[in-house]
Protein backbone atom coordinates (compact mmCIF):
# COMPACT_ATOMS: atom_id res chain seq x y z
CA UNK A 1 0.00 0.00 0.00
CA UNK A 2 2.75 2.60 0.68
CA UNK A 3 3.97 2.21 -2.91
CA UNK A 4 0.66 3.11 -4.55
CA UNK A 5 -0.24 6.68 -5.61
CA UNK A 6 -1.89 8.67 -2.83
CA UNK A 7 -4.77 9.68 -5.09
CA UNK A 8 -5.72 6.93 -7.48
CA UNK A 9 -8.92 7.00 -9.50
CA UNK A 10 -8.25 3.99 -11.72
CA UNK A 11 -6.15 0.87 -11.13
CA UNK A 12 -5.44 -2.22 -13.20
CA UNK A 13 -4.36 -5.41 -11.40
CA UNK A 14 -2.58 -7.69 -13.88
CA UNK A 15 -2.79 -11.30 -12.73
CA UNK A 16 -5.39 -10.32 -10.16
CA UNK A 17 -6.19 -13.88 -9.04
CA UNK A 18 -9.38 -14.06 -7.00
CA UNK A 19 -9.24 -10.31 -6.39
CA UNK A 20 -7.83 -10.10 -2.86
CA UNK A 21 -5.64 -7.06 -3.56
CA UNK A 22 -8.42 -5.24 -5.41
CA UNK A 23 -10.77 -6.01 -2.53
CA UNK A 24 -8.31 -4.32 -0.17
CA UNK A 25 -8.08 -1.26 -2.43
CA UNK A 26 -11.87 -1.04 -2.67
CA UNK A 27 -12.27 -1.34 1.11
CA UNK A 28 -9.95 1.64 1.63
CA UNK A 29 -11.20 3.79 -1.24
CA UNK A 30 -14.58 2.93 -2.69
CA UNK A 31 -14.17 5.66 -5.34
CA UNK A 32 -11.24 3.87 -7.03
CA UNK A 33 -12.24 2.05 -10.21
CA UNK A 34 -10.46 -1.30 -10.20
CA UNK A 35 -9.98 -3.49 -13.26
CA UNK A 36 -8.25 -6.84 -13.42
CA UNK A 37 -6.82 -9.31 -15.91
CA UNK A 38 -6.69 -12.97 -14.90
CA UNK A 39 -5.79 -16.09 -16.88
CA UNK A 40 -7.48 -18.53 -14.49
CA UNK A 41 -11.22 -18.75 -15.22
CA UNK A 42 -12.40 -19.64 -11.70
CA UNK A 43 -10.26 -16.90 -10.14
CA UNK A 44 -11.47 -14.31 -12.66
CA UNK A 45 -15.10 -15.11 -11.80
CA UNK A 46 -14.33 -14.63 -8.11
CA UNK A 47 -12.53 -11.32 -8.78
CA UNK A 48 -15.50 -10.07 -10.82
CA UNK A 49 -17.57 -10.08 -7.62
CA UNK A 50 -15.46 -7.17 -6.33
CA UNK A 51 -13.78 -5.48 -9.32
CA UNK A 52 -15.47 -3.00 -11.64
CA UNK A 53 -14.29 -5.05 -14.62
CA UNK A 54 -12.32 -8.28 -15.05
CA UNK A 55 -10.87 -9.51 -18.33
CA UNK A 56 -10.40 -13.26 -18.51
CA UNK A 57 -7.36 -14.38 -20.49
CA UNK A 58 -3.66 -13.85 -21.11
CA UNK A 59 -2.45 -10.34 -20.20
CA UNK A 60 -0.32 -9.76 -23.31
CA UNK A 61 -3.12 -10.89 -25.63
CA UNK A 62 -5.66 -8.57 -23.96
CA UNK A 63 -3.69 -5.31 -23.65
CA UNK A 64 -5.12 -3.95 -26.90
CA UNK A 65 -8.65 -4.17 -25.48
CA UNK A 66 -7.76 -1.79 -22.64
CA UNK A 67 -8.46 1.95 -23.01
CA UNK A 68 -5.46 4.22 -23.67
CA UNK A 69 -4.36 6.80 -21.05
CA UNK A 70 -6.82 5.36 -18.54
CA UNK A 71 -5.05 3.89 -15.50
CA UNK A 72 -3.38 5.92 -12.76
CA UNK A 73 -1.72 2.76 -11.52
CA UNK A 74 -1.03 -0.66 -13.03
CA UNK A 75 -0.09 -3.35 -10.53
CA UNK A 76 1.86 -6.55 -11.17
CA UNK A 77 1.75 -8.46 -7.88
CA UNK A 78 4.03 -11.45 -8.46
CA UNK A 79 2.79 -11.87 -12.03
CA UNK A 80 5.61 -10.75 -14.38
CA UNK A 81 7.66 -13.87 -13.57
CA UNK A 82 4.78 -16.05 -14.78
CA UNK A 83 4.77 -14.50 -18.26
CA UNK A 84 6.44 -15.87 -21.37
CA UNK A 85 7.32 -12.33 -22.45
CA UNK A 86 7.05 -9.78 -19.63
CA UNK A 87 9.20 -7.33 -21.64
CA UNK A 88 6.63 -6.99 -24.44
CA UNK A 89 3.84 -6.78 -21.88
CA UNK A 90 5.50 -3.80 -20.18
CA UNK A 91 6.18 -2.07 -23.50
CA UNK A 92 2.60 -2.44 -24.73
CA UNK A 93 0.83 -1.62 -21.48
CA UNK A 94 2.66 1.72 -21.22
CA UNK A 95 0.07 3.35 -23.50
CA UNK A 96 -2.65 2.49 -20.99
CA UNK A 97 -1.14 4.66 -18.23
CA UNK A 98 -2.32 8.20 -17.65
CA UNK A 99 0.25 11.00 -17.78
CA UNK A 100 2.07 10.62 -14.49
CA UNK A 101 0.62 7.15 -13.94
CA UNK A 102 2.80 4.51 -12.30
CA UNK A 103 3.48 0.81 -12.50
CA UNK A 104 3.99 -0.95 -9.18
CA UNK A 105 5.43 -4.45 -9.41
CA UNK A 106 6.31 -7.02 -6.78
CA UNK A 107 8.87 -9.49 -8.17
CA UNK A 108 10.59 -12.47 -6.49
CA UNK A 109 14.35 -12.17 -5.98
CA UNK A 110 16.23 -15.16 -7.41
CA UNK A 111 19.27 -14.13 -5.29
CA UNK A 112 17.38 -14.77 -2.05
CA UNK A 113 19.76 -16.48 0.38
CA UNK A 114 17.93 -19.84 0.55
CA UNK A 115 18.00 -20.08 -3.23
CA UNK A 116 21.71 -19.21 -3.37
CA UNK A 117 22.43 -21.80 -0.68
CA UNK A 118 20.68 -24.52 -2.71
CA UNK A 119 22.52 -23.49 -5.87
CA UNK A 120 26.03 -22.90 -4.52
CA UNK A 121 26.32 -25.47 -1.76
CA UNK A 122 23.81 -28.18 -2.64
CA UNK A 123 24.38 -27.65 -6.39
CA UNK A 124 20.66 -27.93 -6.96
CA UNK A 125 17.95 -25.99 -8.80
CA UNK A 126 14.76 -27.73 -7.75
CA UNK A 127 11.31 -26.47 -8.69
CA UNK A 128 8.72 -26.40 -5.93
CA UNK A 129 5.00 -25.85 -5.42
CA UNK A 130 5.54 -22.25 -4.30
CA UNK A 131 8.23 -19.69 -3.63
CA UNK A 132 11.00 -18.37 -5.86
CA UNK A 133 11.36 -21.61 -7.79
CA UNK A 134 7.61 -22.07 -8.20
CA UNK A 135 6.96 -24.52 -11.05
CA UNK A 136 4.85 -21.90 -12.83
CA UNK A 137 7.62 -19.27 -12.91
CA UNK A 138 8.94 -18.77 -16.43
CA UNK A 139 11.31 -15.87 -15.70
CA UNK A 140 13.76 -15.16 -12.88
CA UNK A 141 15.02 -11.76 -11.78
CA UNK A 142 17.68 -10.10 -9.67
CA UNK A 143 17.39 -6.54 -8.43
CA UNK A 144 19.64 -5.42 -11.28
CA UNK A 145 17.73 -7.29 -13.99
CA UNK A 146 14.43 -5.89 -12.69
CA UNK A 147 15.77 -2.35 -13.19
CA UNK A 148 17.09 -3.23 -16.64
CA UNK A 149 13.79 -4.76 -17.75
CA UNK A 150 11.82 -1.62 -16.91
CA UNK A 151 14.41 0.72 -18.41
CA UNK A 152 14.52 -1.26 -21.65
CA UNK A 153 10.73 -1.10 -21.82
CA UNK A 154 10.87 2.72 -21.60
CA UNK A 155 10.28 3.42 -17.92
CA UNK A 156 12.05 5.50 -15.32
CA UNK A 157 12.58 3.54 -12.11
CA UNK A 158 11.51 5.83 -9.25
CA UNK A 159 12.01 3.30 -6.47
CA UNK A 160 13.17 -0.28 -5.98
CA UNK A 161 12.95 -1.63 -2.47
CA UNK A 162 13.37 -5.04 -0.87
CA UNK A 163 10.42 -6.52 1.02
CA UNK A 164 9.83 -9.65 3.10
CA UNK A 165 13.28 -9.45 4.62
CA UNK A 166 15.10 -12.27 6.41
CA UNK A 167 16.03 -11.13 9.91
CA UNK A 168 18.81 -13.66 10.53
CA UNK A 169 21.86 -11.90 11.92
CA UNK A 170 24.26 -13.97 9.80
CA UNK A 171 22.58 -12.92 6.55
CA UNK A 172 22.73 -9.23 7.51
CA UNK A 173 26.38 -9.68 8.52
CA UNK A 174 27.18 -11.15 5.08
CA UNK A 175 25.85 -7.97 3.50
CA UNK A 176 27.99 -5.90 5.84
CA UNK A 177 31.31 -7.74 5.36
CA UNK A 178 30.89 -7.82 1.57
CA UNK A 179 30.42 -4.03 1.56
CA UNK A 180 26.86 -4.40 0.30
CA UNK A 181 27.59 -6.88 -2.51
CA UNK A 182 25.31 -9.43 -0.83
CA UNK A 183 22.88 -7.01 0.83
CA UNK A 184 20.11 -8.01 -1.59
CA UNK A 185 20.12 -11.71 -0.62
CA UNK A 186 18.02 -11.06 2.49
CA UNK A 187 14.96 -9.95 0.48
CA UNK A 188 12.46 -12.47 -0.83
CA UNK A 189 11.00 -9.88 -3.21
CA UNK A 190 11.54 -6.38 -4.53
CA UNK A 191 8.92 -3.73 -5.18
CA UNK A 192 9.59 -1.62 -8.25
CA UNK A 193 7.79 1.71 -8.81
CA UNK A 194 8.15 3.17 -12.30
CA UNK A 195 6.82 5.87 -14.62
CA UNK A 196 6.95 6.01 -18.39
CA UNK A 197 9.71 8.20 -19.77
Amino acid sequence: MPYLPFKMQTMLDVGCGAGNFGRLIKSRNKDTTVWGIEIDKAASIKAAEVFDKVIYGDALENIESLPDNFFDCIVFNDSLEHMVDPYSCLEKIKAKLTQGGVIVASIPNVRYYTNLYELLFKKDWRYEDSGILDRTHLRFFTKKSMKNMFRQAGYKVDKIEGINSCHKLGISFLGYITLGALSDIKFLQFVVVTKKT
